[in-house]
């Protein structure tokens, strides 16, 4: 029988999501909203009493739990999630365990371990932050180099992955990691979780969204294939 390891946290009504600063200083929580459409209850005489069902609404902004980010999300005239191919999201996976690293530090080319091959890989990094999910905790994080972005560009990385809010440092308004992996059609999957649970294992790594048009970032259904 398969083994899979999911890597996902659970979606669900007002869970955390980024902090984005105002020109007043003030904060917009990104976050979900979860709710009955049409309850059991309300459709049951559609139905003559005889069956009942759940239409259930979901309003959220897309780059909340766990996701993945498309080239429009940071270039305007790249492919959206539509255009994402199923190959791009289902790859051989490498785990790095970085979780010796504190908060606002960044993670340079020393934490790959030599003589790794990440051509063609999704490469993700344990930074071990999502035992602070849901706590302000979270909201201060270690983040990936601009170095070692384009060290994993010139390697031919195909996805990179974080169970961080955000793959790069929020000071820094450039957003490398953003920039240059996703000009390089190099997908991004940030806040995943229980990388750690991948440690010593070949994998195969699963992150598919639906098939949405003119969206630049979509949550999806994190998870690993363990190949024995």
């Amino acid at each position: 029988m398969p083994k899979f390891i999911d890597l996902s946290h659970t979606f669900k009504d007002r869970m955390p999501g980024f902090k984005l600063k105002n020109e007043d200083d003030s904060y917009t929580q990104y976050t979900s909203e979860i709710k009955p459409f049409l309850t059991h209850e309300q459709s049951l005489p559609k139905f003559d009493g005889k069956a009942s069902f759940e239409i259930t609404e979901i309003s959220f902004q897309t780059s909340v739990g766990t996701y993945l980010d498309s080239p429009y999300h940071r270039y305007s005239d790249n492919r959206d999630i539509s255009n994402i191919r199923i190959d791009e999201v289902i790859l051989p996976g490498e785990v790095i365990d970085v979780r010796y690293k504190e908060a606002f530090e960044p993670l340079g080319c020393e934490a790959l371990p030599k003589n790794i091959n990440v051509n063609g890989k999704a490469v993700l990094f344990n930074f071990g932050w999502d035992q602070y999910w849901g706590e302000e905790t979270y909201y201060s994080y270690p983040y990936i180099s601009k170095e070692l972005v384009r060290y994993l560009i010139s390697q031919g990385a195909k996805l990179v992955g974080v169970d961080t809010l955000n793959i790069d440092n929020a000071n820094d308004l450039y957003r490398p990691a953003h920039t240059l992996f996703l000009e390089k059609d190099i997908l991004i999957v940030e806040n995943l979780t229980g990388l750690e649970k991948l440690y010593n294992n070949e994998f195969r790594f699963f992150a598919v969204p639906w098939k949405a048009e003119k969206v630049a970032a979509l949550p999806i259904r994190a998870f690993a294939e363990i190949i024995e």
